[in-house]
């Protein structure tokens, strides 16, 4: 019998270390059970998982195989035992990657996950809105493992700019006579990320991360909107014009409040892209920083 080379483990004289090898894209069904109940819109998110580990200088190859068998003990597991968020399910595969891989020293896996929930429009219509979640964990062997909680979310921008040179055209023209009532406006699509990295002990729920960023927009949007509730959107932004500066600005704000206990250790990334109506190019602004600097 002739026996199986490894050449993954084929050693080098005059290597160079990687600091991530793995596979990307992988796509898997998760059961997601949060706080004793089951999501029933949610009860299964489509997950896409990128894994990796780093590599020695003096290793030719990772075993990517060992990453897909983490991949689907994990997930057929969660199929019996549903995990609390893809932030979890990434710290359960992150820990598994040290046991597989035992030339690696550092790990990491992130999780995006499509992920809708009940909503109601301005009139009081139900509705379900569709949002991106996002899991991360990465750890140095025996150095213990950071897991991240992020959402991307979609709003509505008016921009205060074109709405206070409309309003100043329209007052020497004559025909601006309520200084109550918004005037025209372009508008954005924006995008809102936000991303909170945490000891692997601390809970955040993206669920609260999501009604931060949707506070923070012009207004939010949504799927299907009736004439009444298409008017109440575009009014309500154009009452609330802002900056893609202001949408990052806010969410900030509202962290700073809303996770008042949150270590000065913990890392906030939050980014805002308008994609613009007047123009070809897209706005946008962002803050990469730790709590502790956020509260200074």
């Amino acid at each position: 019998m002739i026996p199986v080379c490894d050449v993954q483990s084929r050693r080098l004289d005059a290597g160079f270390k990687l600091t991530k090898v793995g596979v990307t894209k992988v796509k898997k069904p998760v059961r997601v059970k949060r706080n004793g109940t089951v999501n029933l819109i949610n009860e299964t998110l489509t997950c896409s998982i990128d894994i990796f580990v780093d590599l020695p200088s003096q290793q030719k190859g990772s075993h990517l195989s060992r990453n897909l068998e983490i991949i689907r003990e994990i997930v057929d597991d969660s199929v019996r035992n549903p995990v609390k968020g893809v932030e979890a399910l990434a710290v359960i595969m992150c820990r598994q990657l040290m046991e597989k891989h035992e030339y690696a020293n550092y790990g990491e896996v992130l999780i995006t996950a499509d992920y809708f929930r009940e909503a109601a429009t301005p009139n009081c219509r139900s509705t379900l809105e569709f949002y991106k979640l996002i899991g991360k964990a990465s750890g140095e062997r025996d150095q213990g493992i950071r897991k991240t909680v992020g959402v991307e979310v979609i709003g509505m921008t008016a921009c205060p700019c074109a709405m206070e040179t409309v309003t100043d055209n329209l007052r020497r023209e004559g025909r601006y006579q309520n200084c109550d009532v918004p005037t025209m406006s372009h508008n954005q699509r924006n995008v809102c990320t936000v991303l909170l990295e945490v000891d692997e002990g601390i809970e955040i729920e993206a669920n609260d991360l999501i009604d931060l960023v949707e506070e923070s927009f012009s207004s939010p949007t949504y799927e299907i909107l009736k004439r009444d509730d298409e008017a109440a959107v575009v009014m309500n932004a154009h009452s609330n014009p802002k900056f893609v500066e202001d949408v990052v600005r806010d969410v900030l704000r509202k962290i700073v409040q809303r996770y008042k206990q949150l270590p000065d250790n913990s890392i906030l990334t939050v980014r805002s892209e308008s994609e613009e109506s007047i123009h070809k190019h897209n706005a946008f602004a962002e803050r990469h920083t730790t709590m502790g600097d956020l509260r200074k």
